[in-house]
């Protein structure tokens, strides 16, 4: 392919669009001026290349890129169709932490979000993306549908009127706040059939029924004051909050493209809530994220268990199943410090606080320095470590969204560290930016590269030799295809060597891991209404504050996946290359091969130039889908499980009174201890199976596209109406090289 690059012409100017076209016999939108029996066209005077033209903005190139095809096809439109979904950062953080504020400041619009607008409730998942088509504020709120609150309202109301004896405290207050947050005060006495004649519940109903709610607005104030009740809870008033009936909500914020044009923030809150919906949306939603954000407040950005325990909690989400690249550790609210209690604590000397400094700045500075430094030592000695984060990859900021609106609080904008942040969520967008751009000129190039193919096969000779090309193109997919399936086969011949292990240990250490983590040496009286809570959520329980995570299925599954976490490491790295991933055999993949059959031609440079156009585009497609692909891989071992498990789970919920907690424990412990060896050889051939289907959409995926691909580079020719346009695949390079500079 380098041969033909030395045949480039001197590039010329971009061409105005004529305001004429007519159509050929293939269906393309022909400029009338470029029409040709195969001859090609004069050049104008290309003196201006001289000339110093300043460089471009992606958006420019993009217009560039659209008006060149546009001159010469209809297909402009149409290849703006694969453009890819946007980055997800996912951030944590319990409400109080200054979430909200962060936010607000990154955005560059003080009291964006008022103060506990995020994190306030227990479980709506919260994104926030920005607005492109107006200049208002959008919420797009995700309701529940009517069977599936009635589904969520008899569970609350069985938490509520169980037994006191069976009773979670955090599940019941968690009922009561929702119950009460809806129909009023008092509701959570009623029994479900009188909140059932109440007006409130048929108002409700007939609510339910639009599945959507858009909320939009260009006044920030109103806007924030409508959205309130289905993103934020009041404990001082009860009815009319509606967030108990929201699944998700999408906020659109206005003139923050340069931010967040590829961007999605989006709220993980640490959620306490057992409704299986919202925790499988929760964990679907935390597999996309790419970047993960822990935001805690400076004073217990150590001692504070929330953050790092969520984080702990989701190491499988983010890691071997999931795309995280980085993670943040936010410590927020630096400005707010007892400067004498500080200095005393920390045992400043004079030379480090003078009097003459601003003694207030200097400890903060101080504190820090000093909270980084802790942070990036716990993170090192920590399991989230696992997630193959280098800790170049692990970033520590310390912010003050407070200072950075208000200059009089001792810092300067740039020490607030929030400029830190909006370059880095600006860097990621300019990076999209470009790589978007770049795909749409690329593949404007192969679509002209087809049509300048077809205009040159004008004599026998020539038409013969792109037969030729053809079939040579077809013998060499056909082994490559044959390489892929050897590589696929040694990887798939490790993991179940590795998988076999996993379920010989896990056999072995199931019954002793299951009695450690349901029949503890603690006081049963508490105990028993967590295991209770387990068995009711299909064996997960987390506290309403996150300081107790117990989840059976993935203590169960800790053994198989412990077994391949290095190969998935291996095969599906979030960065980096390791000589044995997926996505290394997939951009090496190629049915272009040296060859030295035919000499260099004109059309064999544009043949090759739209099939390497068409295998980019496939890989780049491949690799993303590739993500997706192994999360449900990495995730099949616990699915597997808890479906073994579920019919034993709900036979445990459903026992009550004197002793159930060890009728619970005994159920469970024997249920583990009959179907362990069925159980876990069933979730090592699902992995098996996963990966294998992996294998077969990949291979067909490649077939069959560059099959089509080899087609089309020959469907050009025999055409009556030929076109040249070879000045605007120049032109088309040249945008190309901006891109790359």
């Amino acid at each position: 392919m380098e041969a033909f690059h030395g045949m480039k012409k001197n590039t010329p100017p971009l061409l105005p669009v004529p305001s004429q076209s007519r159509t050929c016999s293939g269906g393309l939108s022909i400029d009338p001026t470029m029409v040709s029996q195969g001859t090609k066209r004069k050049r104008d005077d290309e003196s201006s290349d001289s000339n110093i033209e300043p460089p471009l903005t992606t958006d420019m190139i993009m217009e560039n890129a659209r008006q060149i095809l546009k001159r010469v096809t209809k297909a402009s439109d149409q290849i703006d169709k694969g453009r890819r979904k946007k980055a997800t950062i996912g951030i944590f953080g319990k409400s109080g932490e200054g979430k909200s504020s962060l936010l607000s400041a990154i955005l560059g619009k003080k009291d964006l979000f008022p103060s506990g607008c995020f994190g306030a409730c227990t479980a709506v998942v919260t994104q926030v993306e920005a607005n492109l088509n107006d200049s208002n504020y959008t919420a797009e709120i995700e309701l529940f549908s009517q069977e599936e609150w009635e589904k969520e309202l008899k569970d609350l109301f069985r938490t509520i009127k169980a037994d006191s004896e069976d009773r979670n405290e955090d599940l019941f207050e968690i009922a009561v706040e929702k119950i009460t947050a809806l129909y009023g005060v008092d509701a959570d006495q009623k029994t479900l059939e009188e909140l059932k004649n109440d007006e409130k519940f048929a108002e409700i109903e007939t609510f339910l029924s639009i599945g959507e709610k858009i909320i939009s607005n260009s006044n920030l104030s109103e806007f924030t004051n409508d959205v309130a009740s289905y993103i934020q809870h009041s404990e001082s008033s009860s009815g009319d909050w509606y967030w108990p009936l929201v699944k998700s909500v999408t906020i659109k914020i206005p003139d923050c493209r340069e931010l967040l044009e590829h961007i999605v923030l989006l709220d993980l809150p640490g959620t306490g809530d057992c409704n299986k919906i919202r925790d499988d949306l929760w964990k679907s939603k935390l597999r996309e994220c790419s970047s993960v954000w822990i935001v805690s407040a400076i004073n217990r950005a150590i001692t504070d268990r929330d953050p790092w325990g969520i984080l702990k909690h989701c190491i499988e989400e983010l890691g071997p199943g999931g795309k995280c690249k980085s993670i943040n550790f936010i410590c927020t609210k630096t400005d707010e410090i007892n400067t004498g209690a500080y200095i005393r604590s920390a045992r400043l000397s004079r030379d480090q606080i003078s009097e003459d400094k601003d003694q207030k700045k200097a400890c903060i500075l101080h504190r820090n320095d000093h909270a980084k430094t802790r942070v990036k030592e716990k993170f090192k000695n920590s399991e989230i470590k696992k997630i193959c984060i280098t800790d170049n990859q692990f970033q520590v900021f310390t912010v003050s969204s407070n200072a950075f609106f208000d200059h009089n609080l001792n810092l300067e904008s740039s020490e607030t560290e929030i400029p830190k942040l909006q370059d880095d969520l600006r860097n990621l967008n300019k990076s999209i930016n470009r790589e978007l751009t770049r795909d749409y000129v690329n593949k404007a190039k192969g679509v002209l590269s087809l049509i300048q193919s077809g205009q040159l096969d004008t004599d026998k000779k020539t038409i013969e030799m792109k037969i030729n090309i053809r079939i040579k193109f077809e013998k060499n997919l056909m082994k490559s295809l044959i390489e892929l399936d050897k590589y696929f086969d040694s990887i798939y011949n490790d993991l179940e060597q590795h998988l076999s292990k996993g379920v010989e240990e896990s056999v072995q250490l199931c019954v002793a891991s299951t009695k450690a983590l349901i029949a503890p040496n603690k006081d049963g009286r508490g105990f028993h209404k967590i295991l209770g809570a387990l068995c009711k959520n299909y064996g997960c329980y987390w506290s309403k504050n996150w300081d107790v995570v117990l989840d059976l299925n993935k203590i169960l599954a800790k053994h198989l996946q412990k077994c391949i976490d290095d190969d998935f490491c291996q095969i599906f790295p979030v960065t980096g290359k390791t000589g044995k991933s997926v996505q290394e055999q997939i951009d090496k993949f190629s049915i272009i091969q040296s060859d030295s059959a035919y000499p260099s031609s004109d059309i064999l440079h544009y043949i090759h130039n739209f099939i390497k156009i068409e295998e980019t585009k496939l890989k780049a497609a491949l690799n993303r889908d590739i993500v997706d692909m192994k999360m449900d891989i990495y995730s099949s071992i616990k699915i597997t499980i808890l479906n073994q498990m579920a019919s034993c789970y709900q036979q445990a919920a459903a026992v009550t009174g004197t002793g159930s907690m060890k009728i619970k424990q005994d159920l469970l412990i024997s249920t583990v201890d009959n179907v362990k060896l069925d159980m876990f050889n069933k979730a090592k051939m699902e992995v098996l199976k996963r990966f294998n289907n992996l294998k077969l959409d990949i291979k067909s995926a490649l077939e069959h596209e560059l099959q089509e691909a080899i087609e089309r580079s020959q469907s050009q020719t025999g055409k009556k109406t030929r076109m040249d346009v070879s000045r605007e695949i120049e032109q088309l390079e040249r945008l190309l090289d901006q891109l790359s500079d």
